[in-house]
């Protein structure tokens, strides 16, 4: 029996996490949150003095850590038996990630990590390349978009509200590098699928995008979603 998945990709900043998050929970599902896989290698291996030169060190990391996340408590990754999404969502710690992205060795030594997530029930993959290289057969891909202002914007007053002091230009300055960086890169560049249904978010608020997508999801795939979201609720992710 082939395990399903949905796919969501795009750049940070557009919701596709907050939807992720949602979708899993309402369907019970797995989750894979891939773009905080690269996080996660690029925190560990520093804390463990690796460099991302050393590529038999970081390559062996990559293959032996032990990660989960959490559906129950949303956010939540543990890195062998400890919490670490706090550092791990770091802006500083998503600059090194789009820099450990772009090695081809951990790139292919973390596709068969990720494709290990696809289990039973299902599987709702969160990332930027789940669509058109982890999970080329899934049958729902979506590719959300937002322009890179809005996406600064949302990141700018999420991190306000956590108390971290941040500068919004310095911030739309490092998402602009970034998206430049994911989107050029010879390995697996960030575009959607051919066949991915792509999301505008930049006027849409949570609730709306939740909705959106479990029309989609309940058209293809038959499977009734009844979304809780609050109106009001932003998208960081």
């Amino acid at each position: 029996m082939t395990v399903p998945v949905i796919t969501i990709d795009g750049p940070s900043g557009t919701g596709k996490g907050t939807l992720a998050n949602s979708l899993a929970s309402m369907l019970r599902w797995h989750l894979l949150d891939s773009g905080a896989l690269y996080r996660i290698v690029a925190v560990g291996a520093e804390s463990r003095g690796i460099t991302r030169d050393n590529l038999t060190d970081l390559t062996a990391f990559v293959r032996s850590m032990e990660v989960s996340f959490s559906t129950e408590f949303p956010g939540s990754i543990v890195l062998e038996g400890q919490e670490i999404s706090d550092i791990v969502r770091l802006e500083e710690s998503g600059n090194k990630a789009s820099l450990v992205a772009v090695i081809p060795e951990v790139r292919e030594a973390l596709l068969q990590r990720q494709r290990a997530f696809r289990r039973l029930p299902g599987l709702v993959a969160d990332g930027r390349d789940m669509g058109t290289v982890v999970f080329p057969d899934s049958p729902m891909k979506f590719f959300l978009t937002a322009s890179a202002q809005v996406r600064a914007q949302r990141r700018y007053k999420q991190l306000i509200n956590k108390g971290v002091s941040v500068n919004l230009r310095g911030l739309l300055l490092d998402i602009q590098t970034r998206d430049e960086r994911d989107s050029t890169r010879a390995v697996a560049p960030l575009l959607p699928a051919d066949d991915a249904i792509i999301m505008d978010t930049d006027a849409m608020n949570a609730a709306q995008v939740l909705a959106e997508a479990s029309n989609r999801i309940r058209a293809v795939l038959g499977l009734d979603i009844t979304h809780t979201i609050s109106g009001n609720d932003n998208l960081p992710g």
